[in-house]
């Protein structure tokens, strides 16, 4: 049961992402059924077997970072520090004036692998006296975190989660244990990630685990769908604003929803491929509804994981009836936001925690696009194409990393 001394309620949300740059511009694109993705800009890719990708556009990094110190991070940074903002103002705090109770736990994947390329090229360019002084520091995978304590002023718990994909599902457990456990009242949670760079697609790409319709990339990311040959790689970042109920009231906050379950658990199985029982992701799962004081017959929505892979699509579909109970499954709208943004990685548990948090806000549940052939191991019901309207008041939130990382937050809804 979570504690009930110490709830935790969103009262602020920041996202750029391939459909927008903020939240209600992503939303709005996500239940339009737009899709991010598109040829990718950044590089030649000649000669590559992927040539698409679901790039942010027109980000006015100036309008968040001042110049000098934009120089000095990746762009995985730009893109958390303007999550961040967003969510700062969107909360309305002063973080200034609870610093040493606020904190921030910001994920990511890889960090900054674009600065590691530049790095590595530099020195096999111009030789090692000419690379720049501030490779390390653009290029670890903690520094978008740093930077976004920097930048706010936090002065609580600093932590940065570097578990592949389920990294920001992760931040946003710890930012609640934080809370609960009175060691902040404030937590800015999330992820971000900047992965379209040359050794991000090839790798990728060599892995076979990346869609390969360079001629339709709008259509690529299929998640649950019969035809769906491996994700989109993408870029983004969310950050959730999670604050102690007490002290939002006290400020006479906006709140959004409560945060009320967090569940963990790992695989042992292999380094990428997912559990083949579906068990091991499932006790993450049944540990959230546990945690939160719940049951399977309360969940109203799933947003799922659904990376748009054949194996790792059968495998949570198995995870969900496993967890929920088959009959409970079949009853339950399901769908993958990654159809719409790709596959964000790192920041792919905070992009879709905001999506579930706006569902139940607007009691519009958003869709799975490019759901077209069936498949026999996928059958649940996954909101095909088209925004659903249906009230919402508990959220489930999956997101599964390679190396066996297990994670899933529920959310319910927040009524005065």
């Amino acid at each position: 049961m979570g504690s009930e001394a110490r709830r935790v309620v969103v009262t602020g949300l920041g996202m750029v992402s391939p459909l927008g740059n903020s939240v209600e511009d992503s939303w709005s694109a996500l239940l339009a059924g737009r899709s991010g993705a598109s040829p990718i800009t950044r590089f030649d890719t000649d000669g590559y077997s992927t040539r698409f990708a679901c790039e942010v556009r027109d980000l006015d990094v100036g309008e968040y970072i001042d110049h000098r110190s934009a120089r000095r991070m990746d762009r995985c940074t730009h893109l958390a520090l303007a999550a961040a903002r967003q969510a700062e103002s969107d909360s309305g705090l002063s973080v200034g004036a609870v610093a040493d109770r606020a904190g921030a736990a910001i994920a990511t994947a890889i960090g900054g692998v674009g600065s590691f390329e530049d790095c590595v090229l530099d020195i096999e360019r111009r030789g090692p006296g000419r690379v720049s002084p501030f490779s390390i520091v653009q290029t670890l995978p903690n520094l978008a975190a740093g930077w976004v304590s920097m930048e706010l002023g936090t002065r609580g718990p600093l932590v940065s989660e570097c578990t592949a994909c389920a990294a920001s599902n992760m931040a946003l457990g710890d930012g609640l244990d934080a809370i609960r456990l009175d060691r902040a009242d404030v937590m800015f949670c999330g992820g971000t990630e900047a992965p379209i760079t040359p050794v991000g697609l090839a790798g990728f790409g060599a892995m076979r685990a990346l869609s390969v319709r360079n001629d339709d990339p709008e259509s690529a990311s299929r998640p649950f769908d019969g035809g769906r040959d491996g994700f989109v790689i993408a870029e983004g970042a969310a950050v959730i604003v999670l604050e102690e109920l007490s002290h939002a009231q006290a400020r006479e906050a906006k709140i959004l929803a409560e945060l009320i379950g967090y569940g963990i658990s790992s695989d042992a199985n292999h380094v990428s491929d997912p559990d083949p029982t579906g068990e091991n992701p499932a006790r993450a799962v049944r540990m959230a509804l546990r945690d939160g004081g719940i049951g399977p017959e309360d969940v109203d929505y799933v947003n799922a994981h659904g990376t748009s892979t054949p194996s790792g699509d059968a495998a949570e579909t198995r995870v969900l009836k496993l967890a929920l109970g088959e009959e409970k499954a079949y009853r339950t709208p399901v769908s993958s936001t990654k159809g719409a943004t790709g596959h964000t990685l790192g920041a792919a548990g905070a992009v879709e925690a905001i999506f579930t948090i706006l569902a139940l806000r607007d009691g519009i549940l958003p869709p799975t696009l490019n759901q077209s052939e069936p498949d026999p191991d996928c059958d649940l019901d996954y909101i095909p194409n088209t925004a659903r309207q249906q009230p919402v008041e508990v959220g489930l939130s999956n997101s599964f990393g390679f190396g066996g990382h297990n994670t899933a937050v529920v959310f319910r809804r927040w009524a005065d």
